[in-house]
């Protein structure tokens, strides 16, 4: 029963062409997909291709010190921000005690990571009183606010949510599209005297208590009534200036006006006092949802404090009609959405659907996650970085690893002569593999090749080295046992693989830890070390073992050459096991000790 068995191994070791076929084919297409993305050597990180940093300076705010609690608060929240897509080694540290470095390597959206790493005003939920387009009209869905746990419809499902910017113009509390711009104004003088500005007991002003809007028929409240109404009137949001300008260091327990895109059309806000901070956000994600139709959805949990406030204004906001049942959500002075809201939300718990695409999902659960910073700051300097002192220790670093690499190849030659060639292709297959695999990852999750992350790939190398070495001690012990070449590279294997599997699990674990408690250019060299060390595991099973496999039918190793490095003879090997054979039958005398 035992020889089909002993059949059926020797017959799937004899196959080993289907190994060296697989892994050919990866790196084919692994290297035409490289061709195809147009990147076709890694991304270096700032250190090695220079890039951008910007130093940003603490501003102390009310309610908030600079302290050392709230300067690291700040940079995992940058930090976040910039490197949101996985490793793309951009760095965010404290420097002093009220400054923070960011430094954004080349090849990365630096204007756009500039501009997350800048946008740190902070973030509040303040109600609509009127809204309107803002230069060329185009049409822009509200997005509903509901419960969590419910099932909110999408925005199309409501006439005053589905109209164009035209009906959304003429709705309650604004002005009609053909509106003199003395009715424009009545509209907004009457939107400020109708207490449409809803700021319960936790507004955002801090002291607990409502904080009215300013009434039109007040000596200062008509006067700010009037401004405002002054503000809104001449706002183009078209104008990058008047975005700029617009609702920036307007105090939270005060209405401002600000700016809003929409589908690629600019509308115009004049809000209510902060209802809700950024900072009583809990947690914001995006997801899909399944059960319902409502597509990509933000789905929101607040803080304790936070839920009582957002009960409070989206209770007020229900019994207006559009757009004063919408409160803008407000990041840097700009409405980053406005969703209006049809029962009080309730529960600390609330979502926010609409015709939402995945990206523009994940960045509003982005801007509410992280948006809310404990302190201001006030941007100091944005410099180009150059790579002339990296490329200096790259050019060192590259130096030492050629050197590392050809003393290692000199001892594989010397010390395993033609088992030498297995192990220097297997290299070439592991540096080939490597290589592509990072140049593709440049694009897809951002990663960013730097010093350390060379570093580890220097380090690979002896790693790799090792496995190889293994392997070829086990063969030439079972040669030493008095084996033939081809039952010893089979029976040498399965002791190889284990010792292969942990060393390499141990590479890995280390390497994973290393990467998770580090940030920065240190999680470079761990990413890198971790991804040589799987690659590590790919090769020896999938190119070194069939490979020897297919040697070991070669005479040149079968044989035992002197200079294969499988020589018996050099090795020491035992002359092969003879069995005597034992005379038949009952009849046989005892044997003589001596004659046996």
């Amino acid at each position: 029963m035992a020889a089909p068995k002993r059949g059926r191994s020797a017959s799937a070791q004899s196959k080993p062409g289907r190994s060296l076929a697989l892994i050919l084919i990866a790196i084919v297409a692994l290297t035409g997909g490289m061709f195809a993305s147009g990147h076709k050597t890694p991304r270096l990180g700032i250190d090695l291709a220079g890039g951008t940093s910007i130093t940003l300076k603490a501003k102390a705010d009310q309610g908030s010190a600079i302290n050392k609690a709230n300067m690291d608060t700040a940079v995992d929240i940058m930090n976040r921000r910039v490197n949101g897509l996985g490793v793309s080694e951009a760095e965010v540290q404290t420097q002093g005690n009220d400054n923070i470095i960011v430094n954004i390597p080349k090849g990365t959206n630096s204007k756009e990571a500039q501009e997350q790493v800048g946008t740190t005003a902070k973030l509040y939920f303040r109600p609509v009183l009127a809204s309107e387009p803002s230069g060329p009209a185009g049409k822009s869905p509200s997005p509903s606010a509901s419960s969590g746990g419910s099932s909110s419809p999408k925005p199309g499902a409501s006439p005053s949510s589905s109209a164009s910017s035209k009906e959304k113009a003429s709705s309650p509390g604004s002005s009609s599209p053909s509106a003199t711009a003395t009715s424009q104004g009545r509209a907004v003088t009457d939107a400020l005297k109708a207490g449409s500005t809803p700021s319960p007991s936790g507004s955002a002003s801090g002291s607990g208590k409502p904080s009215a809007s300013p009434s039109a028929s007040s000596g200062s409240g008509s006067d700010t009534a009037a401004k405002l109404q002054a503000q809104y009137a001449a706002l183009d949001c078209t104008k990058p200036t008047d975005r700029a300008s617009a609702g920036k260091n307007a105090e939270p327990g005060r209405s401002t006006v600000a700016c809003g895109e929409n589908d690629g059309a600019w509308y115009k806000y004049l809000l209510g006092p902060a209802g809700v901070d950024g900072t009583e956000v809990k947690k914001a994600q995006a997801v899909f949802d399944t059960q319902g139709a409502s597509g990509w959805q933000v789905q929101m949990t607040f803080t304790s404090k936070g839920a009582k406030k957002f009960a409070d204004i989206t209770g007020e906001l229900a019994k207006n009609q559009q757009p004063q049942n919408e409160f803008g959500i407000v990041l840097d002075g700009q409405v980053v959405s406005s969703p209006f809201v049809r029962t009080a939300i309730t529960g600390g718990q609330a979502e926010i659907s609409g015709s939402f695409k995945q990206e523009e999902a994940q960045n509003l659960a982005n801007m509410l996650s992280y948006g809310a910073l404990p302190l201001s700051f006030q941007e100091q300097s944005v410099t180009t970085v150059t790579a002339a002192l990296g490329g200096e220790q790259l050019h060192a670093g590259l130096l030492a690893g050629a050197i590392g690499l050809a003393l290692v190849v000199i001892y594989l030659v010397v010390y395993y002569r033609g088992l030498s060639l297995v192990a220097m292709a297997s290299l070439v297959v592991s540096a080939i593999l490597t290589y592509v695999i990072m140049a593709l990852l440049g694009p897809a999750i951002g990663f960013a090749l730097n010093l350390p992350a060379v570093c580890g790939a220097i380090v690979a190398i002896g790693i790799t080295a090792d496995s190889f070495i293994v392997y070829f001690e086990r063969i030439r012990d079972e040669i030493r046992e008095g084996r033939s070449l081809r039952p010893a590279v089979e029976r040498a294997w399965p002791r190889a693989r284990r010792t292969i599997l942990v060393s390499d699990f141990v590479s890995f674990l280390a390497a994973a830890v290393l990467f998770i408690v580090t940030v920065g250019k240190v999680q470079g060299f761990a990413f890198t070390l971790g991804l040589t060390t799987v690659l590590d595991v790919v090769v020896v099973f999938f190119f070194t073992k069939p490979l020897m496999t297919l040697l070991a039918r070669r005479r040149f190793f079968a044989d035992g050459h002197k200079w294969s490095g499988l020589d018996p003879k050099s090795l020491g090997a035992k002359p092969p096991l003879r069995r005597t054979r034992r005379p038949a039958g009952p009849a046989a005398g005892p044997v003589d000790p001596k004659e046996a």
